[in-house]
Parts: C-alpha cells; sequence; structure tokens
C-alpha cells in the first residue's frame, strides 16, 4: 500500500511529522507492507538563498509579525520537535531556496533512498544550520547516503528531475494540498499536518482494510496436501 508524502525541507512541522508517521509506522502490523514515497512541494519558490539573514527575521519579514514575536513561533516549535526527539537549531538555520534540494530527493528516489534523503536534509537545515540549497552541501549529503558523487554533480549542473519536482507540486494540487506535511493513503485517504501517531495508525489502519479488499491475495498455484476441513475430525 503506497503512502505518498508531500513535504519541504524548509518546513519544521515536516520533519516532525516525519516522526510521528514513523512511530505510527512502527506499530503498524503491516508496516512491511507500506511503501513510502515521498513528493516535492515549494512553501516559496520565489525565495531567495539569504545565508546572513536570521531566521526569525525571515519569519517576520514574511509573515509581517514583530521579531518577538517570530522568536516565540520557533521557540514553541522547537518544543514540539524536542518531544519527538528533535533537536532544532533556529539560530543556526540558513534561509535557502529548496529547488535543488528538491532535485536531490527525487535523484534519491530513483535508487531507493528517498526516506534517507529526507532525513538528510532535514537534519541539515534544523540541527546542523547547513546552506541546504549549497551544490557543495547537496553533494556531501547525497554521497553520505550512498548516491554516486558524479551523478549528483551531473544533476546539480543540470536541470535533470525539474520536471519531477513540477509534476509532485501539480499533484499536490490535485490532492488537495494546501501545506505540509500532507499525507495520502492509498490515494483514498488523506491525512494534514503534524498529526498524532494514534491519528496516523488509525488513517493507516482504516486505508489497510479497504486496501486489502482491493488486492486480495492471488494463487498462482496450488498443490493439495494432508489438511484438516470444517467440520472434519483431522
Amino acid at each position: 500500500m503506497d503512502v505518498e508524502i508531500w513535504s519541504d525541507v524548509m518546513c519544521p512541522f515536516c520533519y516532525i511529522g516525519k516522526r510521528k508517521f514513523e512511530h505510527a509506522l512502527h506499530q503498524f502490523a503491516h508496516k512491511e507492507q507500506v511503501n513510502v514515497i515521498w513528493k516535492s512541494f515549494q512553501l516559496n519558490p520565489d525565495l531567495h538563498t539569504e545565508p546572513g539573514k536570521n531566521i526569525n527575521q525571515y519569519l517576520a519579514d514574511s509573515k509581517g509579525w514583530s521579531l518577538d514575536q517570530a522568536k516565540q513561533m520557533n521557540d514553541r516549535v522547537t518544543a514540539m520537535a524536542s518531544e519527538v526527539g528533535l533537536l532544532y537549531d533556529f539560530d543556526k538555520a540558513v534561509v535557502a531556496n529548496s529547488w535543488d534540494a528538491h532535485r536531490l530527493i527525487q535523484l534519491a528516489k530513483q535508487h531507493g533512498l528517498g526516506d534517507a534523503a529526507e532525513e538528510q536534509l532535514f537534519r541539515a537545515y534544523f540541527t546542523e544550520g547547513r546552506d541546504t540549497s549549497d551544490h557543495a552541501t547537496l553533494l556531501e549529503l547525497g554521497t553520505a547516503i550512498g548516491l554516486d558523487a558524479t551523478n549528483v554533480q551531473r544533476m546539480l549542473a543540470s536541470d535533470q528531475f525539474a520536471d519531477d519536482v513540477k509534476r509532485d507540486v501539480y499533484e499536490a494540487q490535485q490532492v488537495g494540498a494546501r501545506g505540509v506535511p500532507f499525507f495520502v493513503l492509498d490515494r483514498r485517504y488523506a491525512v494534514s499536518g503534524a498529526q498524532q501517531p494514534e491519528t496516523f495508525l488509525g488513517a493507516l489502519n482504516t486505508a489497510w482494510a479497504d486496501w486489502e479488499k482491493a488486492n486480495p491475495v492471488a494463487l498462482t498455484s496450488s498443490t493439495d496436501g494432508p489438511a484438516c476441513t470444517p467440520g472434519e475430525l483431522c
């Protein structure tokens, strides 16, 4: 059963939502049969990378808040992240456009490393204070999860996977995602935001029941042997 997750690497609730979903998935009885697919979503496609700009100032400018309001908001988000074992350091965070990071994720998905790429990029942005638009940084993060350095360099030097990112953004509109994180289970059920693990678990169970009905086990061959049948003595 597919679970698609629309996310942006600069979204603090997406990393928190990732952890909460993982906690739910760990408890899900059929977790081995769940295929998680990460999808690209850009919260601010026109954002210019500004390494010297404090993220509190960026948030204040973009939301029309005061610096104190922005800092209070980030402090609350930091506390939420801590509850699921994540360490956020907004004082070090680099305001960066996520376009090339999404292209790196698309490349990683081609090699079954989409989840690993998301994890690396989230940690780089929120914990390590790294510029996730910088090509040298993206090359390092990509090779750290097992991608070939030449393939990463070739991607970064071109427009490779641009159409894949755009397609994901278009699909987000089609499934009704107006913000992220946005989870779609079996293209039937949607969960919006960084919900609690029990909410995700309930959605997984509901979606699985429908998926199982639509995908019954198919026997490709049958060989009879000794067996017990209802109403008979063995």
